[in-house]
């Protein structure tokens, strides 16, 4: 049995009671490089066999994978085994050899960035959908970023896009986005070093111009946080006229 664990963003608090427990049980360990947390390791037992996948081919892993997989193995990945992790590749390789998988959801950065900055991308009248995704790069990515912006009452969360935010720049001008659209630099979100800078979209690229490494862009009339309409949950009117919906039945 293979288990892919999600192991957060970086704080190794914010990673599952079930992925903390697969890690303590796991004979064999294969993670993900320096964005795992060692504290996450320090929970692996004596003796587990604990590699770094970092400098591994898809071939390497899957020699290793298949060498270990009738062990207890975990794989763990940064933030969510579902956001821009490659498990798909690994799990299409699984299937192929009939070994068994599990996939223990993790804590993904959005998440964590959202939570550090005080955040809720859905906010009423304003925005009901948030967009993960990347800005195009060495990496295709078959929606441009010009299709994405085009999503104008959306939430944004670019991963993998620090180096590319002159182009996030550049295609929201030509979309009509106003300068003093909020956009924020959420860097190592949750990481004991984590950097948070708030900007827009006219000076957020010079405050940001010397991040090299994790960072996630924060994009969009949501980071005002100020709704346009009455929330049906708890704004009194709605609760009122639930009640006599009620008092009707």
């Amino acid at each position: 049995m293979i288990k892919f664990v999600g192991a957060g963003p970086g704080d190794p608090e914010l990673i599952t009671v079930k992925g903390q427990k697969a890690l303590q049980e796991a004979d064999v360990v294969l993670y993900t490089g320096s964005l795992v947390p060692k504290e996450l390791l320090s929970w692996c037992k004596d003796g587990a066999i604990i590699e770094n996948s970092a400098d591994m081919s898809y071939e390497d892993i899957f020699d290793f994978i298949e060498k270990y997989h009738r062990n207890k193995f975990v794989r763990l990945h940064t933030g969510d085994p579902s956001i821009f992790s490659t498990t798909a590749k690994q799990i299409e390789f699984l299937n192929e050899k009939g070994i068994e998988f599990e996939v223990i959801p993790g804590v993904t950065a959005a998440f964590a960035a959202a939570a550090s900055v005080g955040v809720e991308y859905t906010i009423p009248g304003v925005s009901q959908t948030m967009i993960i995704s990347r800005i195009e790069g060495r990496t295709p990515n078959p929606e441009t970023i010009k299709q994405l912006l085009s999503n104008k009452n959306s939430s944004f969360a670019f991963y993998l896009s620090i180096k590319l935010i002159q182009t996030l720049k550049t295609t929201a001008y030509e979309l009509g986005y106003k300068v003093d659209t909020p956009c924020w630099v959420v860097e190592k979100a949750s990481w004991s070093d984590e950097m948070v800078y708030k900007g827009t979209l006219e000076d957020i690229q010079d405050k940001v111009s010397h991040i090299k490494g994790v960072a996630l862009i924060l994009f969009g009339e949501f980071l005002e946080q100020k709704a346009k309409v009455e929330s049906h949950l708890y704004a009194k009117k709605y609760k009122k006229e639930g009640e006599k919906s009620s008092k009707s039945l």
